[in-house]
């Protein structure tokens, strides 16, 4: 079948290359027949990039997007030209195919059908021009195409493992890293004093608690010597009562002796 099946625009994919941040950049595929077309993404480094949607059908004459995010990464490369590629593979469906429908047997060579197969390159561009992206020999090996990541999400897909060898780390993240762990001690020392604090406080509270009590007691104890000092305690006889007995005992005297 000589008909092409699907247009490419662009024909490669440029990414604006930074370290530890994502990039993206799109692909508008159109459909140059009037037949439904599938379409499938592959990648020679599946890890590498997250692809949405990495299947679709166009309809007949009509075109679809797709999404290509390159994850964030650590290391510069080697050169400026990426070996990277990307395989996109067409073929034509019976009208009514969804997506669900699209299988790895759909594109099967040997099945006998016709199955397009394009390749387009990845490109970087530095924001700045950078000594790290220079040119070395060597030689092409031979491009291996696999299924590309849609599963994960892009804003979390892009994580790289935090134990990254302290050879791989720049100034900056040298810096990062002593100001984290000057914060971490300096948090450790607010900490401390806070429990001191909070022991000290307690240790107070404790001891207006005791006084409290003391004091409660000497009011109970002062209100007992209230009451008791208001009664009049009487000692001895009444005075009365001594003149009579001393009056009765003058009188009888007197009698016994005339």
């Amino acid at each position: 079948m000589a008909e092409e099946l699907l247009e490419i625009r662009p024909h490669e994919l440029k990414f604006i290359f930074e370290l530890r941040k994502q990039s993206s950049c799109s692909i508008q595929l159109c459909n140059k027949t009037d037949q439904y077309v599938a379409f499938k993404i592959k990648t020679t480094s599946p890890k590498k990039y997250c692809v949405r949607p990495n299947i679709g059908i166009i309809e007949p004459n009509g075109a679809s997007d797709f999404t290509v995010t390159m994850q964030a990464q650590q290391v510069p490369p080697p050169i400026l030209q990426c070996r990277d590629k990307f395989l996109i593979q067409g073929t034509i469906v019976p009208f009514g195919t969804s997506e669900e429908d699209i299988t790895a047997d759909t594109f099967d060579k040997e099945s006998g059908k016709y199955i397009e197969e394009r390749k387009i390159k990845v490109v970087l561009a530095s924001p700045v021009e950078s000594p790290s992206f220079l040119p070395v020999s060597g030689e092409r090996k031979q491009d291996l195409f696999s299924e590309t990541v849609v599963a994960k999400d892009v804003s979390s897909a892009g994580v790289e493992n935090e134990n990254v060898s302290p050879q791989l780390r720049d100034p900056e993240g040298l810096d990062m890293l002593e100001h984290y762990n000057e914060l971490k001690s300096k948090l450790s020392l607010v900490d401390s004093k806070l429990k001191e604090a909070e022991l000290t406080i307690r240790r107070l509270t404790e001891e207006r608690s005791l006084q409290n009590q003391e004091r409660d007691a000497l009011k109970r104890d002062l209100e007992m010597l209230k009451k008791t000092g208001g009664r009049a305690i009487q000692v001895g006889f009444p005075f009365l009562y001594v003149c009579t007995v001393a009056f009765v005992a003058l009188a009888i005297g007197y009698i016994a002796h005339p």
